[in-house]
């Protein structure tokens, strides 16, 4: 663990002045020496020294060590909690002082001292004054826990300077912890070894391994890929391609399994229900992956750290994360790969209900849409159900245990059959060869899942901020077209249920609350004046943005462009907050105005 040297100073004076006062030395020698003559057998060879622990443990050594170390603190106005689920980050005037520290765990305090060789940024022009400059964020997971650092500015060589408190977990009673960092399983010992070299010598062949059994296991399930799908070709109609996708490649240009990009994932107390999980995915940007050289749409999957950290991505992207998340619910649930109307690719999620029902969930609107089956066999005069899904053909549909390729005559949504047991409609991979290399702990070359963080901003603060821009900048509007404007607060306080309306509307799929803020309204509104309201919903928190948009409706734009005598203008804006600091922000603008 790295520390600023003069807390290393500081840490190093107090051990060693309450090891003098408690010669722990003297005391660790007496006990190691009774514990071998009593419990070393003859046929034995040596203790392990895992025995030698439980032996300092056993005579309160271990304890009594804890007691007398006291970590010095600073009294602060928020103390940060200690919990492996909260991590720590401390900027450049932060110090390891001002933290509580429980001595019975253990840290690793990792320091990011700037960045180097940032080539694509070497001619970055200085930003104007006022203008916003692009940053750079380093997200860093580590375990359960998640970090972020302070954004800085786009330099070759960018001037990050944090500190991150990372808690290292015991697993066992040993002297090892065993950690994983990033995609790596590696050791990191509480005490120093006796034979550094070695022990360093070992790791390094253990990862050698590692990494052998990883690369055999991802071979031979290429070989049984490449199989599958000759078989898959030899059922499949001749006539008919499809949109069959067994592998993608991700944001660091490495071919995975699309199976690996799922997982079961719980959100804790952060979403309650999965129409609110869908709601969640839905709030996410969206965001084409980029293309490069020209040409059609350049295939890259991101890993849902990515995805996270960069609070957008594409359709399949925002498919991974929810079918990961009804998958989390208990819901059997997969993701589609397929087209919509003009051929265009597209992902979107799909659940099986006990009763068979087949629900379709699109995760870039939040909409779900039930399924239900034209019969290719009835007579063209009988009346087919019209579907209202956007969804046209289907090649492929998978989880993190199977991967089954739509062999049916066609491939057209609104025929198919979703009997996924049906091996003559669907072709099945072999659920033992997706979990080997798609199980968790399987290889050591799959990303693990991050946890879902809790969102950092203020709701209340942030729908006044928007709306105190907003009243700004329709006052400045209509100042420029030589109109006053007058704000009437009591109206825009009444807006407020309607937003919320609309939110609860886009969760549950819902209507509620209409009744009461109609009849508001009519009460608030003078006889003989008229009342006039336009919502609109927005992913960013971007007031002049959102105004502009605003603008190009003509009925917004006859809202706040209203003339008259009696003309009274509200606005509310209403953010409602989801994990990852992703929001749902409602504007409605209204008047009133007599004839």
């Amino acid at each position: 663990m790295s520390l600023p040297p003069e807390k290393a100073s500081e840490l190093k004076q107090l051990i060693h002045q309450q090891l003098s006062k408690m010669d722990v030395h003297g005391r660790i020698r007496e006990i190691l020496a009774e514990t071998i003559r009593e419990e070393l057998a003859p046929d034995q060879q040596h203790l392990s020294t895992e025995d030698l622990i439980k032996a300092l443990r056993r005579r309160g050594i271990i304890d009594d060590v804890m007691k007398e170390l006291n970590f010095v603190t600073d009294s602060v106005e928020q103390e940060l909690p200690s919990s492996p689920k909260q991590p720590i980050c401390f900027d450049r005037q932060s110090t390891l002082k001002k933290t509580n520290i429980d001595p019975t765990r253990r840290y690793l305090y990792l320091q990011v001292l700037g960045g180097k060789a940032f080539l694509e940024h070497l001619q970055e022009p200085e930003p104007l004054p006022g203008q916003v400059c692009s940053t750079f964020t380093l997200c860093l997971h580590y375990r359960n826990q998640r970090f972020r650092s302070k954004p800085v500015p786009c330099a070759c060589e960018p001037d990050f300077h944090d500190g991150f408190l990372l808690e290292v977990h015991r697993e066992s009673l040993g002297t090892e912890s065993k950690v994983s960092v990033g995609i790596l399983n590696i050791k990191l010992e509480m005490y120093p070894p006796l034979n550094q070299t070695l022990s360093q010598e070992v790791v390094n062949t253990q990862l050698a391994l590692e990494r052998q059994k990883t690369a055999e296991k991802e071979r031979l399930f290429l070989v049984y890929a490449k199989q599958w799908w000759r078989e898959y070709l030899q059922i499949r109609p001749s006539h008919n391609s499809r949109l069959v996708k067994i592998f993608a490649q991700d944001e660091n240009g490495i071919n995975r399994p699309v199976c690996s990009y799922v997982k079961p994932l719980r959100a804790g107390r952060l979403l309650d229900t999965p129409r609110q999980a869908a709601r969640f995915v839905n709030v996410l940007g969206y965001e084409r992956a980029p293309v490069i050289g020209g040409g059609g749409k350049q295939e890259q999957w991101c890993t849902l750290l990515a995805f996270l950290c960069r609070n957008k991505g594409d359709c399949e992207d925002h498919a991974n994360l929810l079918c990961s998340l009804l998958l989390g619910y208990g819901l059997e649930a997969f993701v589609c790969v397929g087209t919509k109307a003009k051929g265009v690719p597209h992902a979107w999620v799909m659940t099986c209900g006990t009763d068979g029902t087949i629900t379709f969930w699109e995760s870039l609107t939040g909409h779900r849409y039930i399924h239900k089956p034209a019969s290719p066999d009835e007579p063209p005069v009988a009346e087919q159900p019209k579907p209202l899904y956007p969804y046209r053909t289907i090649g492929c549909v998978f989880n993190h245990q199977m991967f089954l390729g739509n062999c049916q005559p066609s491939d057209a949504v609104e025929t198919c059959v979703f009997d996924l047991n049906d091996e003559s409609k669907w072709k099945p991979m072999s659920e033992e060869a997706i979990k080997s290399v798609c199980a968790p702990g399987a290889t050591t070359s799959l990303p693990p899942f991050p946890p879902l963080c809790a969102s950092t901003i203020d709701a209340s603060v942030t729908s006044n901020e928007i709306e105190m821009q907003l009243r700004l900048l329709v006052s400045e509007h209509r100042k420029d077209l030589g109109l006053t404007t007058v704000w009437e607060d009591q109206l825009s306080y009444l807006l407020s249920p309607a937003l919320a309306s609309y939110e609860f509307e886009r969760t549950t799929s819902i209507s509620a609350g209409n009744e009461e803020f109609q009849d508001a309204i009519r009460r608030a509104v003078p006889d003989g004046h008229t009342f006039k309201g336009f919502p609109i919903h927005f992913v960013y928190r971007n007031a002049r943005r959102a105004f502009a948009t605003c603008l190009r409706s003509p009925f917004c734009e006859e809202i706040i462009c209203c003339r008259g005598d009696q003309v009274r203008l509200a606005v509310r804006v209403r953010v409602f907050t989801y994990p990852e600091s992703a929001c749902a922000v409602w504007i409605m603008f209204a008047c009133e105005c007599a004839p």
